[in-house]
């Protein structure tokens, strides 16, 4: 049976058959409040038109009890026409009218109508989240992109909630006994995934947004107990300076009349789309001090959404084919937009230190595809979902950019808004306008980049004559050999010299590479410098060798490169040549502690070091890893007593010394930052940072459950709750890691608490109570899909595997696993991934070991 896994063919009949006329929903929402609010009231009214009258189609309704479906005035019995979470649709005429009457399921996975307890004070939140097909966990419908409509929305809730939508909030009118109704007014034509419903206790700011076009109403919500933490003039800024920037770019008005930002609780993505709604991970309003990596980070994802209002949400894929299309350009967009609009104007170096490392590392698992993915089906889509789609998609975007030129690509971009404007379009629609525009051709650029994949190696090849200078040069382009594709790359070449202890760039051109070698004859004569660095200014996506020279040079004094986006090409170079095995994971962590704390880009600051303690436990050389451990430890605290008082290099210092805590010494470091016998002027040992104690101090098995619940006590919130269950799992004991693991694998652990606890289970050194979860593991890739929903279970499966157990043993048993298993195709990738990792590993200790 079919079920909720619709297919591209499906929605090509459908789409061919219908034309959606309009969506008209009712909601009840009274009855959420009571402690064992399980279901909500749902009416559907779709009116639609079919071109062949007498013909019989299906809608779309997930998880529902259903107790009235009426087609064209004519009652369906829901016991034989509700099946499979589809309704059968006989005998179409050519205007039609469906009403569905319905009870729907509260989600506590996050997906469709999520509903939230705060346990701070007991007020109850809801929000939708219904990309990529479940909005029809909500309403009934016609689930695919391509079928677009107006919405509207009537919902009925306790009457002293907020009630949010695409469209304005209306005034509510009484409805007796404490509720009241709010009726939306119509939306545009949009798409069912980016509709929204956002209703709870949540406290409201309100601002308007005076621009090109005119006026724009502007929210930001939060819940109640976090009102403190909602900087709402830095978020209004930020969103001004977002749509003055779009709105010039794109020479079109904003399309959905107002725009509200909502900050929810337990949110499963970092935020959505929703037209005019959009809704975000409520740990955006942090409660302690974070780092300026952080707010570059929120601000990315405040400037990624507002992108998508035109690209996505004005103009939406026909299929999910073109979804990479759809993030891709809002990744790019809003890099580009925070750094020509905001105070963040070294985001692109950020994006290479951080977000682009995210694109590099999934291209080159065996689960790697083509941004432009071929999505045949829903269950394609949800496992296509990836970096690649973001990450590697807005570099190649990136890389697209410079190949054509800014002003033809955004003159490309502004037609295409216009002429598919509140409808649906495909790549080939985008890549038509561009050519037009750029008077350059593209398919074959879109051949090569869009619909192969994996990553390329660019490496220098010269020879020198005996003054030093280059008597040949070229640049070899290689892959591998499971992605074989070479591709044309648009490659800036630094020359740096150093000069009074800086690194200072001699020389920069920039050159076309295509094919296995390019030569540069422009470097023929010239004298080798200190560092030559490939990709300088980052404009292409490849992975980066250097030279012998350059790589000493890189080790002995990376710091003294002055711009930190040549600092990024480096770092991301030596740790490339780290994760393959070309330079060893003793030599990285030495140059990490020689660099780092002169970096001054804020992802550098705070990515790096997450790196190097992979690094250290996974990387080196087992027999060697105490001695390694301990001097990353040591270069730690000796980092953080160093560090500038109140600075993110001290903040990130603290945390990765937490981490990285083993000795005597810093387990009484720990106990002394949190009892206050040891400080470091400046650093404030606030919340979340004395969870990030309490949690490493468990890790030790210094803290046991008692000294968990009493700072649970001390922060009796949700994220306490979450980071209690963290600290619980990250014992090393036998008993913590079952109860640990049991919690994970039952659908009844909210999303945000499990995910938690799956990312603090299992620790490095602790392999011996971890030993027998590669069983469990391998056993809940079978089931954890279809028992815990499909996010839930790929955040248990990506995330949960035990991978301080890596051997060569290990490996074998993977590999016997995936020779046969019953496992869905997902739960086969996160496996084959695993063991990819482990392997990477393997070779990279077999290199740290040789010293």
């Amino acid at each position: 049976m079919p079920g909720t896994n619709l297919t591209r063919d499906e929605a090509a009949t459908r789409a061919a058959l219908l034309d959606v006329t309009s969506y008209t929903i009712d909601l009840d929402l009274t009855g959420a409040t009571a402690t064992d609010a399980r279901t909500f009231g749902s009416t559907t009214t779709i009116e639609f038109t079919c071109r062949e009258p007498g013909a019989a189609t299906f809608a779309d309704l997930v998880d529902a009890t259903v107790h009235e479906i009426t087609l064209n005035g004519e009652s369906l019995d829901p016991a034989t026409a509700y099946a499979d979470s589809r309704i059968a649709l006989p005998g179409l005429q050519e205007r039609n009218t469906l009403v569905v009457r319905a009870e729907c399921t509260y989600s506590h996975t996050g997906e469709g109508l999520h509903r939230f307890v705060d346990p701070a004070d007991d007020r109850v939140y809801l929000y939708s989240q219904f990309e990529v097909p479940d909005a029809r966990r909500v309403f009934t419908t016609f689930e695919q992109p391509d079928l677009k409509a107006p919405f509207t929305f009537t919902v009925t809730a306790p009457a002293h909630w907020a009630v949010v939508s695409n469209s304005p909030t209306p005034e509510p009118q009484p409805a007796g006994e404490g509720a009241a109704v709010w009726a939306f007014e119509p939306t545009k034509p949009m798409s069912t995934y980016i509709t929204a419903i956002v209703a709870g206790e949540y406290h409201a700011e309100h601002d308007v947004y005076e621009g090109k076009h005119g006026s724009i109403p502007l929210g930001h919500y939060c819940r109640q107990s976090l009102v403190e933490h909602m900087d709402t003039e830095e978020l209004v800024q930020l969103t001004k300076q977002s749509f003055a920037f779009f709105e010039e770019k794109f020479d079109y008005p904003y399309p959905f009349g107002k725009y509200d930002q909502l900050y929810v609780p337990e949110y499963n993505m970092g935020a959505m789309e929703n037209a005019g709604c959009v809704t975000l991970r409520d740990e955006y309003l942090p409660r302690s001090r974070q780092p300026r990596s952080f707010y570059e980070f929120r601000t990315s994802v405040i400037t990624h959404e507002m992108a998508h209002m035109w690209f996505g949400d004005l103009v939406t894929m026909k299929w999910w084919d073109d979804l990479w299309l759809n993030e891709s350009f809002a990744e790019w967009a809003c890099y580009w937009c925070e750094a020509e609009a905001t105070d963040f104007t070294d985001a692109w170096t950020g994006f290479a230190n951080a977000r682009k490392q995210t694109g590099y590392r999934a291209d080159q698992l065996p689960s790697t595809h083509p941004i432009a993915a071929d999505n045949v089906d829903l269950h394609a889509v949800e496992v296509n979902f990836d970096m690649i789609t973001y990450a590697k998609g807005a570099s190649v975007l990136k890389q697209l950019v410079a190949w054509v030129g800014l002003d033809p690509f955004l003159a490309g971009l502004r037609q295409y808004f216009k002429d598919h404007a509140f409808s649906n379009a495909t790549f080939a629609d985008l890549l038509a306008a561009l050519e037009k525009s750029s008077g350059r051709e593209l398919k074959g650029w879109a051949q090569e980049w869009l619909q192969t994949a994996g990553v390329n190696t660019l490496a220098p090849a010269f020879e020198l004559d005996d003054q030093g200078r280059y008597t040949s040069f070229s640049v070899e382009q290689s892959a591998h050999p499971d992605w074989p594709t070479l591709r044309r790359h648009r490659l800036g070449i630094g020359l740096y010299d150093e000069v009074d202890g800086r690194l200072v760039r001699r020389e920069y051109l920039e050159v076309d590479v295509e094919g296995a070698s390019t030569a540069v004859e422009a470097l023929v004569g010239t004298e080798q410098p200190a560092l030559l660095l490939l990709n300088d200014e980052d404009h292409a996506y490849a992975k980066i060798r250097l030279d012998e020279r350059s790589l000493q040079t890189v080790i002995g004094g990376l710091s003294k490169l002055e711009d930190s986006l040549p600092r990024a090409v480096a770092w991301t170079a030596a740790w490339d040549m780290t994760r393959d095995g070309e330079l060893s994971a003793t030599d990285w962590v030495r140059l990490v502690l020689a660099n780092i704390g002169q970096e001054t880009d804020a992802w550098g600051v705070t990515r790096i070091p997450a790196s190097t303690a992979l690094a250290v436990e996974l990387y080196s050389d087992p027999a060697g890893r105490p001695a390694l451990q301990e001097e990353w430890e040591t270069g730690l605290r000796s980092l953080l007593l160093a560090a500038e008082a109140g600075s993110d290099h001290q903040l990130t210092f603290a945390r990765s010394y937490a981490l990285a805590a083993r000795s005597e010494q810093a387990v009484a470091d720990l106990r002394g930052l949190l009892d206050g016998s040891f400080t470091v002027e400046g650093l404030s040992v606030d919340q979340d940072l004395r969870w990030e104690l309490v949690k490493n101090l468990a890790r030790l098995g210094v803290f046991t459950d008692a000294e968990i619940d009493a700072e649970l006590d001390r922060d009796a919130t949700s994220a306490g709750r979450e980071k209690a269950a963290a600290a619980r799992v990250a014992q090393p004991t036998a008993a913590a890691k079952q109860a640990g693991w049991a919690a994970i694998m039952d659908p009844a652990t909210p999303n945000e608490t499990s995910r938690e606890m799956v990312l603090s289970i299992f620790r490095f050194n602790q392999e011996e109570v971890a030993a027998p979860y590669l069983e469990k593991y391998l056993e809940a890739a079978e089931t954890a899909i279809d028992s815990l929903g499909f996010h839930k279970g790929s955040v248990v499966l990506e995330h949960g595997f035990p991978r301080l157990l890596a051997s060569a043993e290990t490996v074998a048993r993977l590999d016997a696993w995936l020779a046969d298993n019953t496992a869905p195709k997902g739960a086969q990738r996160y496996v084959g991934e695993a063991r990819a990792e482990l392997a990477r590993a393997l070779t990279a200790q077999e290199r740290d070991a040789r010293g």
